[in-house]
């Protein structure tokens, strides 16, 4: 992206701190719906990881005006969760807070447990908990970084569904929210996009493996969005261009992709399984 100031989008900014905090951001990200709630989840229960902020905050408060109650996993970020569950009362749903890493499989298990225990079941569960970290070459990624890397943005998605399925009956549904970067990599992301390609390999084989039980599976492939992750990854002058390079000449923000994990989450997408939806600002990707 140029340094030319007519590419600024957001004042320049940055956090030392993975995976960001709203609260720190300048704008604040628009999650709140656009639209009246039309009851597309009346009576059902969902777990959104990475819902404290950007696209899970988005999705928790869509899902809730939209007649879900809602549990958030979030890392650390509990302001960004209190503000959350305070949008998610607001639309007069309950909000079930839960602290801790999905990189842990015993905490993705207590997870499903607790919101069983709460609301007696689980109809609808949402994988987005991510984090990213640039660097310039491959052999600048470390054995750690890596490790990490897809402990979050992989293996959580793993353990999340896999504690999540005894639980799901027919009709019920999975979204995982992956990347455009699987689609065309990002040559300072690379173990980032790695993992999210396998997102959406995992969103088909899943989709296939459930398909008999009546559970749907599909995905969502964002372009550059306007959420903690960025200030959290970029320095601050990439962060003041962010989504100036899209064909729509923006970032897109979090309630312009909640509507995209609404759709697959409910049951106008009935016939919809293994797929994956790209609101990216007009990219042309996947074929």
């Amino acid at each position: 992206m140029s340094g030319d100031d007519s590419n600024k989008i957001n004042p320049p900014q940055h956090q030392d701190h993975q995976p960001g905090r709203e609260t720190e951001m300048h704008p604040k990200p628009d999650y709140m719906p656009k639209f009246a709630g039309n009851g597309r989840l009346k009576d059902k229960v969902a777990i959104i990881t990475g819902g404290d902020s950007g696209i899970g905050r988005a999705c928790a408060v869509l899902f809730a005006r939209e007649g879900a109650e809602v549990a958030i996993v979030y890392l650390e970020e509990t302001e960004d969760a209190k503000i959350t569950a305070d949008a998610i009362k607001a639309e007069g749903k309950e909000a079930l807070l839960i602290r801790g890493d999905v990189a842990d499989k015993t905490f993705c298990d207590n997870v499903v447990g607790k919101v069983v225990e709460q609301f007696g079941k689980l109809d609808v569960l949402v994988n987005n908990a991510a984090e990213q970290h640039v660097q310039q070459d491959l052999t600048d990624i470390t054995p750690e970084q890596l490790a990490k890397t897809f402990e979050t943005n992989l293996f959580g998605y793993f353990y999340m569904t896999q504690a999540a399925l005894p639980h799901l009956q027919e009709g019920a549904s999975i979204v995982n929210t992956t990347s455009v970067t699987a689609y065309r990599g990002s040559p300072t992301l690379i173990d980032y996009s790695a993992t999210k390609g396998a997102i959406v390999a995992f969103t088909r084989s899943l989709s296939g493996s459930l398909a008999e039980k009546g559970i749907r599976v599909n995905a969502v492939a964002p372009g550059p969005i306007w959420t903690p992750l960025i200030p959290a990854t970029f320095p601050p002058d990439k962060v003041a261009e962010f989504g100036a390079s899209q064909p729509l000449k923006r970032p897109g923000q979090p309630n312009e992709v909640a509507t995209c994990h609404l759709f697959l989450a409910c049951d106008e997408s009935s016939y919809l399984s293994g797929q994956v939806l790209h609101p990216n600002g007009g990219e042309i990707v996947g074929g």
